[in-house]
């Protein structure tokens, strides 16, 4: 009985049963062989341009209009009218005036430091919507917009127009204990908005903090086949193994019907068309034929003024942009020989990691797209929603990802992440400063997960952290 009541002994045994669990199921997740993370399509280089590459099997009848789309995604854009009509229309409201002023570099964003407008990291708003009164507005948007101040909070504005109000974010510490004593301090955002320019925001305001993603991939998981994304889904756990990943079904504005969500932190956008069109009328107030309304409301009087053609973005240049954020190249994975890298794969499996970061998954055909076709790739990611936990929670539904739910976001390239832009973050909001942090924060579904990460040795630990750098 002195056994049961010595605290070391007991972690012990804890770590051992765990292990044993995630053992059952760790054979079902291969060990990835090969560097070619993005399949055929990897690139080989790994410095601060290594998320900005077209896919290396890309042919060159289309690298160019793999540049054209560039120009247009990393430019920036003007307030009409203006000479450079092919990107004029501007705001009024905006959050940032370049696609790569969010994604810097096409790799993640930050949360902004003490004083700093907010570019990278902004707020969706909405508030509780009744499902009968609201059915067609939930069916098609998957929230309800806010009274006034809509469906994302924009912080900036042209000359002339009061951006909608600004973002503070007030940081808190939070420690966390691992099995040998070690304390993790992690940073806790509390987010406020103030000074609303446009009357009293709504009492019952929901919010949820989003920081922009890498770009790195995109066209590859959108080759995916559904199916295979279905058929990975257990909502009711049937396996018993505490994971019970779903899909978001969300509205395709093209098809008019509902599909399968596959981008965005809650998988609320079906393709890379949509979730770009979206990008481009909620940060930039950009109209398209896809998205022919921005996020300006009746009562912020937009209409009066100049627009930038209609649609300010137009067709031709919707298809340059989606088929630049299709065609960036995924890099390849690194000192994969290392024994403590190869030590790290393994934890990651046996820790239960891998049954939401999928390490392997194969795309579909890709009609008129060879690059994306037929490729074995290692995304680490189901592309499911998740119950994370009450402390990643927002709180805020869209379509069917409930308040405590995110998608599971790619693994691939996230080694090269403070290399591309030193100041990002991890998570849906960058509240996480490293990896390990990251893995600290996971709980609800992920729980058992970071509880074997906190069982783990410091030798262990610095194994699967160094498997993630590998990536």
């Amino acid at each position: 009985m002195k056994l049961l009541t010595c605290p070391a002994a007991i972690g012990l045994l804890l770590a051992a049963q765990l292990l044993l669990t995630a053992c059952d199921s760790a054979a079902e997740y291969p060990l990835q062989t090969t560097p070619d993370t993005g399949g055929e399509g990897t690139v080989e280089q790994s410095d601060h341009n290594a998320y900005s590459l077209p896919q290396s099997n890309l042919p060159m009848t289309s690298r160019l209009d793999f540049s054209v789309g560039n120009s247009f995604f990393r430019n920036p854009w003007v307030v009409a009218p203006s000479s450079t009509d092919a990107r004029d229309g501007l705001g009024p409201l905006l959050n940032t005036n370049s696609c790569q002023g969010c994604h810097i570099k096409d790799g993640r964003g930050h949360p902004p430091a003490a004083g700093e407008t907010a570019v990278s990291l902004f707020l969706r708003l909405s508030v509780p919507a009744d499902a009968e009164v609201d059915a067609l507005i939930l069916k098609q948007h998957g929230f309800l917009p806010a009274p006034v101040y809509g469906s994302q909070l924009q912080t900036s504005a042209v000359p002339g127009m009061l951006p909608e109000a600004d973002l503070a974010i007030e940081w808190s510490a939070l420690e966390k204990s691992l099995a040998d004593g070690t304390k993790v301090t992690l940073r806790k955002p509390t987010y406020r908005i103030e000074k609303p320019a446009y009357g009293p925001l709504p009492a019952n305001l929901l919010v949820s903090p989003r920081v922009a993603p890498p770009m790195t991939g995109l066209g590859l998981l959108e080759a995916i086949p559904e199916a295979d994304i279905l058929a990975a889904a257990d909502p009711d756990d049937r396996n018993d193994d505490g994971i019970s990943g779903r899909p978001n079904q969300v509205w395709d504005r093209a098809a008019e019907t509902s599909v399968l969500g596959r981008f965005g932190w809650k998988a609320a956008e079906p393709n890379v068309m949509q979730q770009s069109m979206g990008a481009f009328a909620g940060d930039m107030g950009l109209t398209s034929t896809l998205a022919p309304i921005t996020d300006c409301t009746e009562e912020q009087d937009c209409g009066r003024f100049a627009h930038g053609g209609e649609p300010e973005v137009s067709d031709k240049v919707a298809n340059f942009v989606a088929f630049y954020s299709r065609s960036l190249a995924v890099p390849a994975r690194r000192n994969m020989e290392d024994p403590q890298v190869t030590q790290g794969a393994q934890l990651f499996n046996q820790s239960g990691c891998a049954g939401c970061h999928t390490p392997r998954q194969v795309t579909g055909v890709v009609a008129a797209r060879p690059d994306l076709s037929n490729q074995t790739i290692w995304p680490y990611t189901d592309l499911l929603l998740h119950d994370m936990g009450a402390e990643l929670a927002d709180g805020r539904p869209e379509f069917l990802a409930g308040g405590n739910e995110w998608r599971t976001p790619p693994l691939w390239g996230i080694g090269l992440a403070q290399q591309i832009n030193p100041r990002a973050g991890f998570l849906h909001d960058g509240r996480a400063e490293t990896l390990e942090q990251a893995i600290l924060w996971h709980g609800g579904e992920a729980e058992q997960a970071t509880e074997q990460y906190r069982q783990l040795s410091s030798e262990q630990r610095a194994a699967l952290i160094v498997f993630l750098e590998s990536l």
